[in-house]
């Protein structure tokens, strides 16, 4: 597995980079967004750690325009910030993030985190399923999904986690999934953080397939319990 570690500064990139490399990644290091920009499309890794301060573009930035470059890697997506307060921040913006540190932060659990983001693609690898609906198809095997519009097929550009989360809400239609079990099917046993990540990529996820995201017609919103999916059978 490939990563790349984003971080201007020496000493913390170099320690994420011995406790990685310890456990088997193999690890390429940058000091600023335009370089990290550069090396992404070089080399696509499948995930990246992202500080969030870092020269030429920040890390939202570098992490937006990840996710607009079309290819098929879609990187997993670790964000550090070294101040608390920015994690609203990261989360509200919608940036494609899949997870985030607040620094300081124990090596070894950003190992563990490393490795439940990556855990998601080997856990899935085995699976051949498709799901239909009358508005969509998704092939969970070639990892490809699209919506019908009229007589068009429209191909859906999903990111890795809102492909998955369109997987499970299609696997189950009608069933309501709360965010402790969300994040227990998209991010595993090991999952750190605020359950409030769930509302925001459900929130994204709706602007990529509801004519009208604020008031969808297929990830609906049960108040006070979580999320369903709700469409027509093929």
């Amino acid at each position: 597995m490939e990563i790349l570690i984003v971080e201007d500064e020496a000493e913390i990139a170099q320690l994420i980079q011995l406790y990685l490399e310890k456990e088997g990644f193999s690890c390429r290091t940058c000091r600023d967004g335009i370089s990290a920009l550069q090396v992404f499309q070089d080399q696509k890794p499948d995930l990246i750690i992202l500080d969030l301060m870092i020269p030429g573009l920040d890390g939202l930035e570098v992490c937006a325009r990840v996710r607009q470059k079309p290819g098929a890697k879609d990187p997993f997506i670790l964000m550090l910030t070294a101040k608390g307060e920015e994690i609203d921040r990261i989360i509200g913006l919608s940036t494609g993030a899949d997870d985030y540190m607040v620094k300081p932060f124990s090596p070894k659990e950003l190992v563990a985190r490393v490795r439940a983001l990556l855990r998601r693609t080997m856990r899935q690898g085995g699976q051949s399923q498709i799901y239909r609906t009358q508005n969509f198809v998704l092939d969970v095997d070639q990892r490809s999904a699209s919506r019908q519009k009229g007589d068009q097929t429209e191909p859906l550009d999903l990111t890795t986690l809102e492909f998955d989360l369109l997987s499970t809400f299609m696997s189950y239609p009608g069933r309501v999934w709360n965010r402790t079990q969300l994040i227990d099917k998209l991010w595993g046993s090991n999952f750190f953080g605020d359950e409030r990540v769930v509302d925001t990529h459900v929130a994204r996820l709706r602007k990529k397939i509801e004519p009208d995201p604020a008031n969808p017609t297929f990830v609906k919103t049960v108040i006070g319990v979580g999320y369903k999916f709700e469409d027509t059978a093929a």
